[in-house]
């Protein structure tokens, strides 16, 4: 296996983005990563789209071919990734995969999501999906309601309170109102979290990612080719996926979402670093408690420490460990299957210098942690600039 880094990335302006459709989305993405990368078209050998619902969403299927069709990326293999929530992240293991193989040498990787023009009841149920469609979801649980019952058994056997969740969105609006791709650039108190409207006990709306558009494209290349496109390539030092049982009731445990700390260990271990080597990471924040679960499954913490560190300030922008710079995904947006791409894009962004007013002092290691429904998929990368 070859070493890969990322050479070029491309973002739309997330949000709800009436004045463009699915197809708009991805080429604005796509065009923005290519010049970055200063290549062209028909230098791409490989695509990886991921989306997780753009049929239920628009009635779009066969999404990655349409990314290369926008792109002209004529003849080139295009492959779908769908993989829930974790899409993003998948497609970019995927295109490392095909990459580090040396079966390709320059992989597009890009996600996308257009979520807005269905109504919030069938937004619920695409997202649904995402679980076990016939013990939950047919039963009338929601997603919401499946985080409410983590945050639920966390708040009894650790003693984490609602307003140490609503900390997480504090500090992730915080660093979202410095981002100018953010869906929500509003600042927020822990008495606005608290006051806003129960969606599912003890999660508020405030709580909660929102329905989001956006796309976010990244393009790979073998790190040894890498300097004749970039100064600053960002080498992907680690890729590592982890599966759990697709419904909640058969999992271990309530508290804990295994499949996050396999991948985090297989991703350390491939890169031969330790969580102190992390100057920042982008996690799954989807509810508040999903960060600070995330936060302890990722091994920062031990479990039942997380809420209190960041109620602390532990993890605000350029504390012990920057988590979220982005603005997350409850502050940034959460267009399903482009996620785990963005969150590739900011780390790329913090570790070249480049992320302006959120930008992480002295940023030379990344993670990201992409997951994929209530845990039944995770993948972890850990990026490394290359001085």
């Amino acid at each position: 296996m070859r070493d890969v880094a990322i050479i070029g990335v491309g973002l739309t302006k997330f949000g709800e983005r009436w004045e463009v459709g699915l197809r708009g989305l991805m080429a604005e993405a796509g065009l923005a990563a290519l010049q970055d990368a200063k290549i062209s078209s028909d230098e791409v050998d490989m695509v990886y789209g991921s989306t997780m619902a753009s049929g239920r969403f628009v009635g779009q299927e066969h999404v990655a071919a349409m990314l290369a069709d926008q792109l002209g990326f004529n003849n080139v293999p295009a492959t779908r990734i769908e993989n829930a929530c974790a899409s993003g992240g998948s497609a970019l293991r995927q295109g490392y995969i095909a990459c580090a193989s040396g079966a390709v040498d320059m992989v597009v990787v890009g996600g996308v999501e257009k979520m807005t023009d269905v109504t919030t009841s069938e937004a619920t149920t695409a997202l649904g999906g995402a679980g076990d469609q016939e013990w939950e979801l047919a039963q009338g649980i929601t997603f919401p309601g499946l985080y409410a019952l983590m945050a639920r058994r966390h708040m009894h056997e650790y003693g984490t309170t609602e307003e140490q969740m609503a900390a997480v969105a504090v500090k992730n609006h915080e660093n979202g109102h410095k981002n100018k791709y953010a869906q929500y650039r509003k600042l927020i108190t822990v008495d606005d979290v608290m006051k806003s409207k129960v969606i599912a006990d003890p999660l508020k709306v405030l709580d909660c990612s929102p329905i989001t558009d956006g796309a976010a494209v990244v393009v790979l290349a073998p790190l040894d080719k890498a300097k004749k496109y970039t100064d600053t390539p960002i080498k992907i030092v680690s890729s590592a996926q982890a599966s759990d049982s697709l419904g909640l009731a058969q999992r271990e445990s309530l508290t804990e979402i295994k499949a996050t700390r396999i991948a985090a260990d297989d991703a350390f271990r491939q890169a031969k670093l330790g969580r102190g080597d992390i100057d920042l990471i982008e996690v799954h924040d989807c509810f508040t408690i999903a960060e600070i679960m995330a936060m302890e499954d990722l091994g920062f913490y031990k479990k039942g420490q997380a809420a209190k560190a960041i109620a602390d300030g532990e993890t605000r922008l350029n504390a012990k460990l920057s988590v979220n710079t982005s603005g997350g995904l409850k502050a940034c947006g959460h267009p399903v299957g482009a996620t785990g791409v963005k969150q590739a894009v900011e780390v790329v962004w913090q570790l070249r210098g480049e992320a302006g007013d959120r930008q992480v002092k002295g940023a030379e290691v990344g993670m990201t942690h992409n997951v994929g429904g209530s845990g039944a998929t995770a993948v972890v990368h850990i990026l490394k600039r290359v001085n």
